[in-house]
């Protein structure tokens, strides 16, 4: 159950490499067509696929619980993806989505500024001043979403097995470089405990999802309440503040499928008012 991930800049030449990889090996590509090709299946509509893929959320006092819903669907879309196998996930944050998981090969693609400015000019057919503010911007997206999603630096080459700069590589050497890395033995016998993790993670996202989407856990990504699976077993830690809300998140676990039994050290913390409001 081969897995790769591509992290890209805009403008380095993912996006063919991407593809001619896939083609090449006979995988799957996960990216955003394929994720809005499938989204109806998960709830998602185009509208709000738009709103939360690959975007950090606005600065704002408290995340809106159905955008960051609609956020763990699209990664729910990406666990399952990958539990099948044969994948390349583009994007998305997928290197650290499947965290954990050691068969995964994480690729990185990237070019100087200037010549990915250059590159996207010529691509769109734009003026090179509005390429250079639409490649800049690119760049402070996908990195403030990761850094708000996974707390990683997106420009960190540690994060990835394997990091090439297409500034003088052509794409076909890239997807050599990148078909080869996936066969390598170290990747390979490393797949035995790959499902069963995924399996795991694809639970625990289903209950995250499941809470956001009822509302029942307003800024679950607050660090307040963690979900742990392992076996199918949930390990439920953190807080809820009333007796409701626990009641409604054991409730939601009931439902999810594969959960096999759960342990709950949740407490129940009240709000406390403000006394200035007094």
């Amino acid at each position: 159950m081969a897995i790769i991930t591509i992290s890209r800049e805009m403008g380095s030449a993912g996006i063919p490499i991407s593809h001619k990889t896939a083609e090449k090996l006979g995988y799957t590509l996960v990216d955003g067509d394929e994720i809005r090709r499938v989204a109806a299946d998960y709830g998602l509509s185009p509208e709000a696929v738009e709103k939360a893929d690959e975007k950090p959320p606005a600065f704002v006092e408290t995340v809106d619980s159905q955008t960051e819903a609609n956020f763990h669907r699209i990664e729910l879309i990406i666990l399952e993806y990958a539990l099948r196998g044969n994948v390349i996930i583009y994007g998305r944050g997928g290197q650290d989505l499947l965290k954990g998981i050691d068969s995964v090969l994480r690729v990185r693609v990237i070019a100087p500024f200037e010549e990915r400015v250059e590159r996207w000019a010529e691509r769109e057919w734009l003026d090179p001043d509005l390429a250079r503010v639409l490649v800049r911007k690119s760049d402070q997206q996908r990195a403030g979403f990761i850094k708000y999603y996974f707390d990683r630096d997106w420009v960190d080459p540690l994060n990835y097995d394997l990091v090439i700069n297409t500034i003088n590589l052509s794409e076909e050497t890239a997807v050599k470089l990148i078909c080869d890395a996936v066969k390598d033995r170290n990747l390979t016998q490393r797949k035995d405990n790959s499902k069963k993790i995924l399996q795991d993670l694809i639970i625990r996202k289903k209950i995250e999802t499941d809470l956001f989407s009822k509302g029942v856990i307003a800024g679950l990504h607050q660090y307040h309440f963690h979900v742990a699976v392992q076996g199918g077993k949930v390990t439920l830690d953190g807080y809820v503040h009333s007796q409701r809300e626990l009641q409604e998140v054991l409730e939601t676990l009931d439902k999810v499928e594969g959960v096999k039994s759960h342990t709950n050290n949740l407490d129940i913390r009240p709000f406390q008012s403000n006394p200035r409001e007094h």
